[in-house]
């Protein structure tokens, strides 16, 4: 029997392999496809709740929608407005931007001179290149830009899925051979998700708009710009923070100095430690955080699945595998090694296995 089974476990472990190698292959070929189904299912996911409290107040659905998918469209011509504004006006500045980081690299290269250590500008130039300030982010903005080419379909796609997420699930419980909906795993599913995003996007919302006061109050150019980066650049914890600093702190110092840069490198830092660490886990609450390592890996496989879109996306998708994950007995194993909060997970475990007799008060803490 031994010798039966190990060969039919071996190739079901090597038949599972082939049946993932299969589906990421076809995503990535239908990625055309797949990036603006992918964009539109989370656009809709944040714009629920919107409807369901604008319809609380008698205000029809329909009317709810199309009001919605104005905004959306509205923002979405703006954003692609400032982008090429911005861009096209930091073409223009880019000779001033040059000699300005000249200057501010003056007293580093008379230094060097004393040393003997000859640095020409050029070579200053070469490696600390103004335009790295918006290549990063244009780069990224550009495949977002691709993407919103298709606003018609995607539009259309959100409009669908808006009418149809009150009955998706009770689909979703007859689709799994549950029409006395007992599965609760569906239901905490759905709703941890939509909790996630609305919560996501309303952190994101706060710190880009924290950014975008700071950098103007401290006189950095295209401050609405880095504001609407930041904010993009949100869905990603930990790296994000970081990519999205870099052209903004550049900036800074070729325009205004050191001084600015380290007052815009503490403006991100402080943002990102209180909506990441105090705002955030205040209202989104424990068990929903990834290792580092994962949120690095994660960036890396959704943007090579997806593209841009699979980057900024990159969190909320693992996010969704992982709540899936959770709310399954076979895969709550790669939960816990997709999450960052270990010693949360064993309590949890001791707590759920502690006695009846005993119960665990796990408010006696917070009553004091």
């Amino acid at each position: 029997m031994t010798r039966s089974n190990t060969p039919s476990a071996a190739y079901k472990g090597f038949a599972v392999m082939a049946f993932v190698v299969i589906i990421l292959a076809g995503i990535k070929a239908a990625s055309p496809i797949v990036v603006p189904f992918v964009l539109s299912s989370f656009i809709a996911v944040i714009c629920n709740p919107a409807i369901g409290l604008m319809t609380k107040y008698r205000v029809p659905k329909w009317l709810a929608v199309i009001l919605l998918m104005g905004f959306i469209v509205l923002m979405g011509l703006w954003l692609a407005s400032l982008v090429g504004s911005s861009i096209n006006e930091f073409s223009k500045q880019l000779p001033q931007y040059r000699d300005q980081l000249v200057e501010q690299f003056s007293w580093v290269l008379h230094k060097l001179q004393a040393l003997n250590i000859q640095i020409s500008k050029e070579q200053v130039l070469a490696y600390f290149d103004p335009g790295m300030a918006l290549s990063m982010t244009t780069n990224m903005l550009s495949g977002v830009g691709n993407v919103m080419a298709n606003l018609f379909l995607i539009i259309l796609t959100i409009v669908f899925m808006l009418f149809e997420a009150q009955s998706l699930p009770k689909k979703l419980h007859l689709a799994l051979d549950d029409p006395d909906m007992r599965l609760q795993q569906i239901d905490r599913f759905l709703q941890s998700v939509n909790q996630y995003m609305v919560i996501k996007t309303l952190v994101s919302l706060a710190t880009g708009l924290i950014v975008g006061v700071g950098l103007a109050f401290i006189g950095v150019d295209y401050a609405l710009l880095w504001a609407v980066i930041a904010f993009l650049f949100n869905y990603i914890p930990n790296i994000g923070s970081i990519i999205a600093a870099i052209p903004a702190v550049l900036l800074a110092f070729i325009q205004l100095g050191p001084a600015a840069a380290g007052g815009t490198a503490l403006l991100y830092v402080g943002a990102n430690m209180v909506m990441g660490n105090v705002v955030e886990p205040k209202f989104m609450g424990r068990g929903l955080g990834l290792s580092t390592l994962v949120v690095f890996l994660s960036l890396i496989f959704w943007g090579w699945l997806l593209g841009s879109v699979g980057m900024l996306l990159s969190v909320p998708l693992t996010m969704v595998v992982k709540i899936a994950l959770e709310s399954s007995k076979s895969g709550s194993w790669l939960a816990i090694l997709l999450s960052d909060d270990v010693d949360d997970k064993l309590v949890g475990q001791s707590t759920s296995t502690a006695p009846m007799s005993e119960p665990v008060d796990t408010h006696s803490t917070d009553n004091k």
